[in-house]
C-alpha cells in the first residue's frame, strides 16, 4: 500500500501557467519550463466500504524532484519512510524496520502516475492528457494512461496560478489517493550529490 500510495504521490505537482488558464496549457508549460521543484504535501486514501467513504489517517511529508527519474518522497507522519531515485535506481526505505528494498527506476516508471511528475518531457507518449474544468477554484487535467499494466485508472491534477495544488488518483481497486502540495519551489538550487542514496547503517536490503 505504501509503494501505491508513493507513486501515486509523484504524480502531483508539474503544471504552470497563469490562473485561469486551462490546465493543459498550463501542464505543458510547466513541464517545459520546470527541471526540479520541492515542497510539502499531504496525502490521504479514501475508499468505499459497504457503501460508505473511509478515509485513511492523512500522511504528510516533503519532496523534492529533478527530472528525469531523480526524486526524493519523505514521509514524514504518521510513519518515516523514503522513496528516493538517482535516475537508475530506486531506494525504499522503511525506518522502523530499518529496511531498504532497491528496484529499476525503469520498472516503476512508464506509463506509472510518477512518470507525470519524475519523467521525460514526452508525456503524451503514456497518458492520454485532457482539461476535465474547474472544481473546488482549481482547473483540472486528466492524465490516462495508455497501456492496460498500471495499477491507476486515471490520475486528475488540481491547478491554481500556475502551480499544481492538488491530485487524485483512482486505481483499478476503486480507491482514490488524494494530495495536496504547499509551499511549492520551482528550480531550486541543486548539486550533483542531491540525489545520492546513502544506505542506513545496519539496515536489511532486498534487491527486487
Amino acid at each position: 500500500m505504501k509503494l501505491k500510495i508513493v507513486a501515486a504521490l509523484a504524480a502531483g505537482l508539474c503544471i504552470a501557467g497563469s490562473a485561469g488558464a486551462a490546465a493543459l496549457d498550463q501542464f505543458k508549460t510547466f513541464v517545459a519550463s520546470t527541471k526540479s521543484a520541492r515542497g510539502d504535501f499531504t496525502q490521504k486514501l479514501i475508499k468505499n466500504v459497504d457503501g460508505k467513504e473511509k478515509v485513511s489517517q492523512p500522511a504528510s511529508g516533503t519532496f523534492l524532484f529533478a527530472r528525469p527519474g531523480k526524486f526524493i518522497w519523505t514521509y514524514q507522519k504518521p510513519y518515516e519512510q523514503v522513496l528516493q531515485a538517482d535516475g537508475d535506481q530506486l531506494y525504499v526505505y522503511d525506518k522502523d524496520l530499518n529496511q531498504v528494498t532497491v528496484k529499476k527506476l525503469g520498472d516503476a516508471l512508464g506509463s506509472s502516475p510518477a512518470a507525470i511528475l519524475f519523467g521525460s518531457n514526452d508525456l503524451e507518449k503514456n497518458f492520454t492528457l485532457s482539461d476535465a474544468g474547474a472544481r473546488d477554484g482549481l482547473e483540472w487535467l486528466k492524465a490516462i494512461p495508455k497501456t492496460r499494466d498500471t495499477s491507476f485508472e486515471q490520475i486528475l491534477i488540481g491547478l491554481k496560478n500556475g502551480a499544481p495544488e492538488a491530485m487524485e488518483l483512482k486505481d483499478n481497486f476503486g480507491q482514490t489517493s488524494v494530495l495536496a502540495f504547499k509551499k511549492f519551489e520551482k528550480n531550486p538550487a541543486l548539486n550533483a550529490t542531491s540525489f545520492k542514496f546513502v544506505m542506513p547503517k545496519g539496515a536489511d536490503v532486498i534487491n527486487n
